[in-house]
């Protein structure tokens, strides 16, 4: 009888051990699914940016790009080369990376540049934007990052910088408008 209740018990401790393990598991593997889920929603955002910046950027005929407003204001191109060198630098500075192709300022590009160079250079900002959302790590991605007076998870400085590329393309759809081009309409997430 000792043997049978021995037996029960250890039967029982070794279910109890595998229910918590595969608990675990889940937990484990819902959490990654978390992460994954993260980045797949921070990539869907960037490609809807990455596809209506380009919209606007190819709306502009090229002997536009150096036009400004006003003379104490960027030209169309500079808006841009402005986005591509902020981003890339606050995505390597916060997160302390060293492969920002904006470090070395000698191999910026220039300030006026034509339509074809505008598109390499943000071509060049969301690779690398793209490769950070599915290569950071994740203690990365959920970090605090002092930014703007505030801090938050790493994250949501993606989605910060997404804010300023807006700003910015705003202020370009009324360089457009200026020049007499209709922007084409909002292509939402």
């Amino acid at each position: 009888m000792l043997a049978c209740v021995t037996t029960l018990m250890l039967s029982y401790t070794i279910l109890e051990l595998n229910h918590e393990k595969q608990g675990q598991r889940m937990v484990a593997a819902s959490h990654a699914e978390k992460v994954a889920a993260k980045r797949q929603e921070l990539l869907e955002a960037w490609k809807a940016s990455q596809q209506f910046t380009l919209k606007i950027v190819d709306q502009m005929p090229d002997e536009y790009f150096g036009f400004k407003y006003t003379p104490e204001a960027m030209s169309f191109a500079e808006q841009w080369r402005h986005c591509a060198i902020f981003t890339c630098n606050q995505l390597a500075g916060r997160f302390e990376l060293d492969d920002n192709p904006y470090a070395d300022k000698s191999q910026r590009p220039p300030v006026q540049m034509d339509k074809a160079s505008v598109i390499a250079e943000l071509d060049k900002m969301y690779h690398y934007v793209f490769e950070k959302i599915e290569g950071l790590p994740e203690r990365d991605l959920y970090a605090p990052v002092d930014f703007a007076g505030d801090t938050f998870p790493g994250w949501r400085l993606f989605y910060a910088m997404e804010n300023h590329i807006i700003h910015h393309r705003g202020q370009c759809v009324v360089y457009l408008r200026l020049k007499g081009t209709v922007p084409i309409g909002y292509l939402g997430w």
